[in-house]
């Protein structure tokens, strides 16, 4: 995390989900951030990289995310999304 302790934005994919609208992840603190559709925004810590490329190529996206991700990875909100 930089010294100021604001996170880098990182690169979000838009994905077809009802559930969420885009995700995308950071390599260098092993992250997933995750849009909803109801405008929040989380992130999930320790996902590893292998996960997030099966939730990409998962036919349902917000399945897998309830099934292999949330309540299984610790999580915390993001406030706002920083540009």
């Amino acid at each position: 995390m930089p010294l100021n302790g604001k996170k880098k934005p990182m690169r979000l994919i838009p994905v077809d989900s009802s559930m969420f609208h885009a995700v995308g992840p950071d390599t260098e603190s092993h992250e997933l951030e995750v849009v909803f559709t109801s405008g929040k925004i989380w992130r999930y810590t320790n996902v590893p990289k292998d996960l997030y490329r099966q939730l990409l190529a998962a036919e349902s996206k917000g399945s897998f995310m309830r099934a292999c991700i949330i309540g299984l990875y610790p999580e915390y909100n993001v406030s706002r999304r920083r540009s």
